[in-house]
């Protein structure tokens, strides 16, 4: 029996990119890998939008507080911490006017001293602290926005007391000094037209605010934002860094903010 002529056939290559082809795909992965590292160093506004937002959720947890519970409620932003100054103007928590503890009272469940112009202030939720490299303005921040000037007021720990009604204790995380910016049990701001402004910098941590604020970095140049409370207790967020004030654009690295 014959065996079938084996015919010889040339043994073909598996496929394979060009040179050409190989060069074209390299520069493409350059362009995508140049845009990505564009688009990182952009990425510092993160921070500051992620702060804002939290903040008018407290806002707006006082706002609801005061009118749910029938009491005054604020919102209290760090100035100085006791025992944690790394969240120096950072920390963010709601608190409401103290209320009457006895229940033999009338007033049980309410307010302990409604005609007191300066109550105490009973803190209600654990808070917020603003993401990392992020910090409170007092600079920028107004009590009136419009025109530019006005302090946000100030509380000292004196002030303050826990959940259950009772002074801090010394080893509190809520130890501390804190701004305020208040509301009536009707959830009407009691400084209409004030700012929350915070911005990117850096500072020294491990010391008191007071001694170490923040300062602007390079990086983190005119990044800042925040926003109005109006009387309702609603707030507007600033479409640009500007918007909060002219000097912000003139701001250099180092500066104090």
């Amino acid at each position: 029996m014959n065996s079938p002529d084996l015919k010889n056939e040339p043994v073909r290559g598996a496929p394979a990119f060009t040179l050409v082809e190989m060069l074209v795909v390299i520069a493409i992965m350059s362009v995508l890998m140049t845009a990505g590292a564009i688009g990182l160093g952009g990425m510092g506004g993160k921070g500051v939008s992620s702060g804002v937002s939290s903040a008018e959720s407290l806002f707006d947890e006082a706002r609801t507080t005061a009118v749910g519970k029938n009491l005054r409620a604020c919102v209290l932003v760090a100035k100085t911490l006791t025992n944690n100054t790394g969240e120096d103007l950072r920390k963010i928590v709601v608190a409401y006017e103290e209320t009457e503890k006895s229940p033999t009272s009338p007033n049980f469940g309410g307010a302990k001293d409604p005609q007191n112009q300066n109550p105490d202030w009973e803190i209600s939720s654990r808070g917020v602290v603003l993401p990392d490299q992020t910090f409170f303005s007092e600079k920028f921040s107004r009590g009136d926005h419009a025109a530019g000037t006005g302090v946000i007021e100030e509380i000292t720990a004196s002030k303050l007391k826990d959940a259950n009604g009772s002074a801090l204790k010394e080893t509190s995380p809520f130890k501390g000094s804190y701004y305020i910016y208040e509301f009536n049990s009707e959830g009407i701001c009691k400084t209409p037209g004030a700012s929350f402004v915070i911005g990117s910098g850096g500072r020294n941590l491990t010391r008191s605010a007071a001694s170490q604020p923040p300062k602007v970095t390079s990086a983190g140049k005119r990044d800042f934002g925040g926003f109005v409370i109006w009387r309702n207790g609603r707030t507007s967020v600033f479409r640009s860094p500007s918007q909060i004030s002219p000097e912000i654009m003139s701001l250099s690295a180092g500066k104090p903010f």
